[in-house]
């Protein structure tokens, strides 16, 4: 009888380490899900595309298996007329707020139309001979990084002149939170067109959505909209972009600090632009607290940066980014409430401020001496407001 048990453990025991085996197996592969954006799903656009003339809204972040949307589709045989390039350029090499002519591309010798040039919506002429636009960015969730500013007026456009249009989606790396003043209608800009918080927490598709459903578009209309949506995508998940979105957002720890140091742009402060690490750190020459310094210096894409040539004291922010998402996701105004606190000027904010913020309170707030939480609880009302409109049009399963 001993012997039949021992015969038996014989073969249930290989049986359930070939089983415990392949339950470990199955685990990484859920565990490990490939996250698919919307350029990389040929089969589900490109049916849409056979035999149409296209326009191409996309940057160098615009990527087919690391190869340039553009450089692919033409590859496929689809008839692509014409390129059109946000802030930065086509290729993504200009300065923030430098005008950007239109012209040629030289790989493809596709004709390319700046949407931050004389114009940032697409004339009639602009889209005359199209029959679909095609539409390709990657975001970062940001209200005033302004490629949700080029969909709204590209979205507009293509209304007006009876132009389908598809957004291939692409995640949004700060997903996570919503956070910020909701913009106010007197301070709408290039930089803010719309009612949203600084963190709005949408991909640029969800966004898209919710521009033709809350008729922000001229005069109500809508346009004919496609989303080719991603697939496996978390929004809790620290996404670290493949690649810099625009020249001076170099590392995926510039992306998750740009929400709270891009206020600094509204005062005389540096955020390191013009050096190896923008968004990463903050500074001034009458600063002198810390050790950190750095001195902002020409290069690609802060081609005559703020304090340009002048030492600057301040804080590097590398070590808070890096423990992230171990910390509550939100905007960090301590820095510059103690920046304000310890520069000695009268003249710390310009003018853009306001347009950043998207509201006239903050500044008054910070030099009333209001607390971040005094601050941040005045935001509350109309952040909850925006959440229940934000529902709507989530393609995506929510963070809450």
């Amino acid at each position: 009888m001993k012997s039949i048990h021992w015969l038996k453990s014989l073969i249930i025991l290989p049986l359930f380490f070939l089983t415990f085996t392949a339950c470990l197996q199955n685990a990484e592969q859920k565990i490990d899900i490939k996250l698919l954006c919307g350029a990389d799903q040929t089969e589900r656009y490109l049916p849409l595309l056979d035999g149409k003339r296209v326009g191409l809204v996309a940057n160098h972040s615009s990527l087919l298996n690391n190869t340039h949307l553009a450089d692919s589709l033409l590859s496929l045989d689809v008839k692509l007329i014409r390129v059109f390039g946000p802030e930065h350029g086509f290729r993504g090499v200009a300065d923030a707020g430098e005008h950007v002519v239109n012209g040629v591309d030289t790989k493809t010798g596709l004709p390319v139309v700046s949407l931050y040039g004389n114009n940032r919506k697409p004339t009639p002429d602009q889209l005359e001979g199209l029959d679909l636009i095609l539409f390709d960015l990657q975001d970062v969730g940001v209200r005033f990084y302004t490629y949700i500013s080029t969909l709204t007026y590209v979205m507009e456009a293509a209304a007006e002149n009876g132009i389908p249009l598809i957004i291939l989606d692409r995640p949004n790396p700060n997903g996570f939170y919503i956070d910020g003043p909701v913009m106010e209608e007197e301070f709408t800009s290039f930089v803010g067109l719309h009612p949203i918080p600084i963190v709005y927490a949408m991909t640029i598709g969800e966004y898209g959505m919710m521009v033709n459903g809350e008729a922000w578009l001229k005069n109500g209309i809508k346009c004919d909209l496609t989303i080719i949506s991603l697939k496996n995508y978390d929004r809790n998940k620290l996404y670290k972009l493949p690649l810099k979105p625009s020249p001076n957002l170099p590392i995926w720890q510039s992306v998750y600090l740009y929400p709270s140091l891009c206020l600094f742009e509204g005062t005389v402060v540096s955020v390191g632009r013009g050096t190896d690490a923008p968004f990463t750190c903050y500074g001034h020459p009458s600063f002198h607290i810390g050790s950190f310094t750095f001195k902002p210096e020409p290069r690609e894409g802060a081609k005559h940066p703020k304090l340009e040539g002048e030492q600057c004291y301040g804080q590097s922010l590398l070590g808070y980014a890096n423990n992230f998402r171990e910390m509550e996701s939100h905007i960090n105004l301590q820095w510059l409430l103690g920046a304000y606190e310890h520069i000695n000027t009268d003249n710390f904010f310009i003018p853009y401020f306001e347009k950043l913020a998207g509201n006239g309170d903050l500044r008054t707030q910070i030099k009333s001496g209001s607390t971040q939480e005094q601050i941040k609880g005045s935001w509350q009302d109309d952040i909850n407001t925006f959440k229940e409109t934000r529902k709507k049009y989530l393609i995506y399963e929510d963070f809450e």
